[in-house]
């Protein structure tokens, strides 16, 4: 772990009178630094009661933070700690695959507001240099942002939610293509995923997946589903494999978190190189970081994944 000093804050509670409840942040940044790039990062949808919020990833905010990112964290309206809060009738229920989308939109239309609610922040963001990144469901809402499309099962009408002010993406085991990729019960309950259409995710993005993670429950294509936001989009995109990870890819939503099925502290070390790597090049052309993490990968003995570009 890095001795780089850092600060986090939570909750910040952005008032928030057309959603279900008030939007909740948290944000993790550097204790020095000036025009610090900024990472939107979106939860998934684990089984513990607050991973799925503002107090998840530990692992990797903390690693982004001591590498000089400002990370803000929503909780979205599919957390767990909202279940006893919202009826399950609540319009957008139980996923909240747009809300997620727009919870975003909103943190980057009130950045002056966030930033003036942490001691040390104010005048320390650079707001032309935004990514964002999203575990699992999270991956979802974050490959929406970076312009991939879906038709909205309820009105028949195709949902274009991309964000022009984000300059980069992660999508850490996201979910991949639709139709007959799916379970039955995918199709059934989560609709909008029938209908997740890549081909106009333009905005430069890492995809993250794990030779062994099957997603049995929402995919009968196995571990490749999760390569789809790379295979099926265009460039600029990488693909980083992690041999031998399952869906917490060795452990990045928590620290020791019961649900990690495939714990592995070298395989979370990587990940944090190689995604802060990532996001410094994009959102710092000519910055050999990424050029460098990808040589060190290669360079060992017996690397714990492998690169690919187009």
């Amino acid at each position: 772990m890095s001795e780089t000093p850092i600060l986090s804050v939570a909750p910040i509670v952005l008032p928030t009178p057309d959603r279900a409840v008030d939007l909740r942040l948290r944000v993790t940044a550097p204790i020095e630094g000036s025009e610090l790039p900024v990472i939107l990062l979106s939860h998934g949808q684990g089984y513990s009661n607050n991973l799925s919020s503002l107090n998840g990833y530990a692992p990797l905010v903390h690693h982004w933070a001591a590498q000089g990112f400002v990370v803000i964290q929503p909780t979205h309206l599919s957390s767990t700690t909202l279940a006893s809060t919202l009826p399950p009738d609540t319009p957008g229920a139980p996923l909240y695959w747009r809300s997620r989308a727009e919870d975003m939109t909103r943190v980057l239309d009130r950045l002056d507001e966030i930033e003036a609610a942490v001691p040390q922040l104010p005048g320390r963001l650079d707001r032309a240099r935004v990514a964002v990144a999203g575990h699992s469901m999270g991956g979802h809402t974050a490959s929406l942002l970076l312009g991939a499309r879906l038709t909205d099962p309820d009105d028949g009408t195709e949902v274009d939610l991309t964000e022009p002010r984000i300059k980069a993406g992660v999508l850490l085991a996201a979910p991949g293509r639709g139709g007959d990729a799916l379970t039955g019960h995918v199709t059934a309950n989560w609709p909008f995923f029938s209908t997740t259409d890549f081909s106009r995710m333009t905005t430069p993005a890492l995809v993250v997946a794990g030779d062994k993670d099957t997603s049995a429950h929402l995919t009968v294509m196995g571990p490749d589903w999760h390569t789809d936001p790379y295979v099926l989009a265009p460039g600029p995109k990488s693909l980083l494999t992690l041999f031998d990870a399952e869906h917490g890819l060795g452990g990045i939503s928590g620290y020791d978190v019961a649900e990690t099925t495939d714990e592995n502290p070298a395989r979370v070390s990587v990940l944090q190189r190689l995604t802060s790597a990532y996001l410094r090049t994009e959102l710092y052309p000519g910055d050999p970081a990424w050029r460098t993490a990808r040589e060190e990968l290669a360079a060992g003995p017996d690397p714990l994944g492998q690169v690919e570009s187009k």
